[in-house]
């Protein structure tokens, strides 16, 4: 092999490879970014399974402010309705409860993303966890399921960019 071989073959293959980079590059940036999900949203929750009766169709709804790095997400909530067998609660002020929110993005090429979400909250009386998974339906709309360490509650939720 000589030196004009080896060099025209060398520069092929850079600039093979420099191309490969620049299509994967436009294709996850540009057709297939990682969904925007910062900012405001609501979520509302259902409770179908639980350990404790009361709980049972109980209908919780949050507002939350959430941002990412990455595909990593961060955030705070604030819970501000309750419909259970007690009685329909509306949460004003410093009644609110107030939680943190981490979690991350699991994004799918072939298929719709998937949110990943721990929410950590300081609710009447003791701190609760909650753990959502959720798919990406839309820019303004994510579902999916929820469980609790609260009464090992467990259901189905949704999010939204609007209130509900």
């Amino acid at each position: 092999m000589d030196v004009e071989t080896l060099v025209t073959s060398t520069a092929a293959t850079v600039l093979g490879g420099l191309l490969l980079a620049l299509f994967v590059f436009l294709i996850r940036e540009k057709l297939c970014p990682i969904p925007n999900i910062n900012g405001r949203w609501y979520f509302q929750k259902k409770t179908l399974k639980t350990a404790y009766n009361p709980y049972r169709n109980m209908v919780l709804r949050y507002e939350v402010m959430l941002w990412r790095e990455g595909t990593s997400v961060h955030g705070t909530t604030e819970k501000f309705y309750e419909d259970a067998k007690t009685g329909t609660r509306e949460y004003i002020g410093k009644n609110r409860t107030r939680g943190k929110v981490e979690g991350f993005i699991q994004k799918n090429y072939l298929g719709k993303d998937r949110v990943f979400l721990h929410i950590s909250e300081n609710g009447h009386g003791r701190e609760s966890t909650n753990f959502h998974e959720l798919e990406s339906q839309s820019k303004t709309k994510m579902v999916g399921q929820f469980s609790s360490m609260v009464a090992k509650q467990s259901g189905k939720v949704t999010w939204q960019r609007t209130p509900f």
